[in-house]
C-alpha cells in the first residue's frame, strides 16, 4: 500500500513538474506581454500601457556609461521575474563584464510642488519611478508596468565599434515558465573622457539614523568601524557618479580641548574622513563645513560656532563676531587649521564655507565674519551658497541659486572676470519652469542642469541632498519644514536610497552623471570648435528657464557632438 501511494505521489509530482516546464508559444507571449525598449530619459509609470518604442542603440564615448530601459507589462501576473544580459558580438567583451541590471522601483510624492512647472508629471497611481533596486527578481502584478534598467560602463581603453547585447527575461505565469529576449547595442566612438572637470558636490551625512537605514535596522555608533565602512561605501558611490568635491567639517570633526588658556586641536578624525575619499579616488577638492550660522530665525544675523564645556561635555554655541570668546577661539583655530592643511598637502584644494545662504537682511554680518577669517588666514578661499551679492569682496567661489544666477547674471560675470569662480545650486528652489532634480519633473530636466553649467559658464554645481533620507524613502520622498512653512519637494532631500545593505542609485542620479559627461563633451567640442559647441548647447538651453526637452531631439544633438569630436 505504501509503495502504491509513493508511486502515485511520484507520478503526480512528475506531471506537475512537466506542466511547470511547459513554455508558451511566441504568439501567446506576444499576446500577453508587452516588452519594449524605451528611452532611459522617459519616466515609465506603473499604469503606463503604451510605450514609444525606440531602437535601443546607445551612442557613447569611452570612459562614460551607456544606459538602457526596457518596459515590461503583462495581462497576467508574473512570478519570480529575472533579467540577465549577454554580449552577442565577438569583439572585445564589453557588455558581459561591465553591465549592471536593476529593476526600477517606485515611490510617492505625497506633497506636490507648490509652484509646479508646465510639464510637471502627474501619474494616476501617484507613484513615481526613481530608485534602481539591486534585487535578483521581482514579482509583477497583471496590468502593471515594470521598467528594467541596464547600465554598461565603458572603459577608457574600449576599442571603438558597435557592441551587440541581449537582454533575457524569465519568469513564471500560472505555473508555466517563459523567457523572452530583446537586443540592444552600444556604439563606442573614438572619443575618450579622461576625467570630468565640472566641480560637483552633493552634501551628505553618515549618522546613526543613516547607518541604521543601511544596516536593516541595526544600530551603529558614529566613528565606529561600521561608520568608517559606510563612509567608504559612500565615497565609492560618489566616485562612481563623478562627484569630486566633498564636504567635511574640520571644526565638528576635530577633538578640541582647552588648557592653560589655550585651545588644542586634534584633526585625526578629519584626516581619516578626507583620506577615505582620497583612497577611493573621489576627492578633487574639500569643502570645509560652515563655521557659522544664523543666531535665530531665517532672517537673523550670523554668528560663529564656538565650543564650550559643561560637565566635561563639549557643545557648540553660535555667538556674534563681537564676542571675545569667538575671537579668542578663531585666532587659534583658523591658523592652526591652515598649518595642518598645508602639512597634509591639502591647502591648495581646500575651500571654506562661512555661513549658508546670506540674504540682504544679514549680508553685512556675513561679510564681517568672512573678512575676519581672511584676516586670520590671507590665503584661505571661501565658498558659499548665496542669496545676495551684497557681501562685499569676501567670497572666492560664488554659488548662487539658479534663479538668482539668472536675475544677477551680469554681476556674476563681473565676479568671474575679477578672478572668482562661479557655480550654481538648486534645492527646494527654484521651482516653476526651471530645471531641477525634483521627482515630479521630466528626467531630462535633471540631465540638462549641466548643460546650463556650460551655457552660462558656471564651473561647478552644488546640491544639499545626497542621502538625507526620510523615515521610509521607498514610500515617501517629500517632507515639511515646519519652521519655514515650506514643503520639501519630492526627491529634494536625496538622490540615493538605502537598501539591501547598499547605497542604491536612482534614475535621477544616472541622468545627473550623464549630464556631467555632457558638460565635458561640450568643453571638448568648444576647444575644437567654440561656435559649434555654443550653438548646439543654445539649441537645448535657450535661457535659464527655457529649454528644448524633446528627448529625440536631445539624443540627436548629443550624437552630433560625438560625431564632430570623432573627426
Amino acid at each position: 500500500m505504501e509503495k502504491k501511494i509513493f508511486l502515485v505521489a511520484a507520478a503526480i509530482f512528475q506531471i506537475v513538474s512537466l506542466r511547470a516546464q511547459q513554455s508558451f508559444t511566441s504568439q501567446q507571449l506576444d499576446d500577453m506581454i508587452s516588452f519594449a525598449a524605451v528611452d532611459p530619459l522617459q519616466k515609465i509609470f506603473k499604469e503606463t500601457a503604451f510605450f514609444e518604442e525606440i531602437d535601443p542603440m546607445a551612442h557613447v564615448a569611452r570612459g562614460e556609461h551607456a544606459s538602457f530601459q526596457f518596459a515590461l507589462r503583462s495581462t497576467q501576473s508574473i512570478k519570480h521575474l529575472t533579467a540577465s544580459v549577454v554580449q552577442l558580438s565577438r569583439n572585445t567583451d564589453l557588455i558581459n563584464k561591465n553591465s549592471f541590471i536593476g529593476f526600477v522601483g517606485y515611490t510617492r510624492v505625497g506633497r506636490p510642488l507648490p509652484n509646479p512647472s508646465k510639464d510637471k508629471l502627474s501619474p494616476v497611481s501617484g507613484l513615481f519611478p526613481d530608485p534602481i533596486l539591486d534585487t535578483s527578481f521581482v514579482d509583477l502584478r497583471s496590468f502593471t508596468t515594470q521598467p528594467i534598467w541596464i547600465t554598461v560602463s565603458i572603459p577608457q581603453n574600449t576599442p571603438p565599434g558597435t557592441y551587440i547585447g541581449m537582454l533575457t527575461i524569465k519568469g513564471n505565469i500560472e505555473g508555466k515558465n517563459f523567457s523572452m529576449n530583446r537586443r540592444f547595442a552600444v556604439k563606442v566612438y573614438p572619443v575618450t573622457i579622461e576625467k570630468t572637470s565640472l566641480w560637483v558636490t552633493n552634501w551628505f551625512d553618515i549618522d546613526k539614523t543613516k547607518m541604521k537605514q543601511l544596516s536593516n535596522g541595526k544600530d551603529s555608533v558614529v566613528f565606529s568601524d561600521r561608520y568608517w565602512y559606510w563612509l567608504k561605501v559612500a565615497a565609492r558611490k560618489m566616485k562612481e557618479y563623478d562627484q569630486n568635491v566633498i564636504i567635511a567639517s574640520p571644526i565638528f570633526l576635530a577633538n578640541i580641548s582647552f588648557h592653560d588658556n589655550h585651545y588644542n586641536f586634534d584633526f585625526s578624525k578629519f584626516d581619516r574622513f578626507v583620506q577615505t575619499f582620497i583612497d577611493e579616488g573621489t576627492l578633487g577638492r574639500i569643502e570645509g563645513g560652515h563655521v557659522g550660522g544664523r543666531m535665530g530665525d531665517w532672517y537673523s544675523q550670523f554668528g560663529l560656532f564656538v565650543p564650550h564645556w559643561k560637565n566635561d561635555t563639549m557643545r557648540f554655541s553660535c555667538l556674534p563676531l563681537t564676542d571675545s570668546t569667538v575671537r579668542s577661539f578663531y585666532k587659534e583655530f583658523i591658523p592652526t587649521l591652515m598649518t595642518h592643511l598645508k602639512e597634509k598637502g591639502w591647502d591648495k584644494i581646500y575651500l571654506q564655507h562661512v555661513c549658508d545662504e546670506p540674504e540682504p537682511g544679514n549680508e553685512k554680518s556675513y561679510g564681517e565674519i568672512a573678512a575676519y577669517l581672511k584676516e586670520l588666514a590671507p590665503g584661505i578661499k571661501t565658498i558659499d551658497a548665496v542669496h545676495s551679492h551684497g557681501v562685499g569682496n569676501t567670497v572666492d567661489v560664488w554659488v548662487p541659486q539658479l534663479d538668482f544666477f539668472h536675475t544677477d547674471y551680469e554681476f556674476y560675470q563681473e565676479r568671474k572676470a575679477a578672478g572668482n569662480e562661479i557655480w550654481f545650486y538648486t534645492c527646494l528652489a527654484p521651482q516653476g519652469d526651471y530645471a531641477n532634480r525634483f521627482i515630479e519633473l521630466p528626467l531630462i530636466k535633471t540631465r540638462i542642469l549641466h548643460w546650463i553649467n556650460f551655457r552660462f559658464g558656471a564651473t561647478g554645481y552644488l546640491h544639499w541632498g545626497w542621502n538625507f533620507w526620510s523615515a521610509n524613502p521607498m514610500q515617501e520622498t517629500s517632507g515639511i519644514i515646519p519652521e519655514a512653512g515650506n514643503i520639501m519637494p519630492g526627491g529634494d532631500a536625496f538622490i540615493t536610497y538605502p537598501g539591501n545593505g547598499k547605497i542604491l542609485s536612482s534614475i535621477r542620479l544616472e541622468a545627473m552623471r550623464d549630464g556631467i559627461v555632457d558638460y565635458e563633451l561640450l568643453k571638448m567640442l568648444s576647444a575644437k570648435n567654440p561656435d559649434a559647441a555654443k550653438e548646439i548647447c543654445r539649441q537645448v538651453v535657450y535661457q535659464f528657464d527655457k529649454y528644448d526637452t524633446d528627448i529625440k531631439s536631445f539624443r540627436d544633438k548629443r550624437q552630433q557632438i560625438l560625431e564632430w569630436l570623432s573627426k
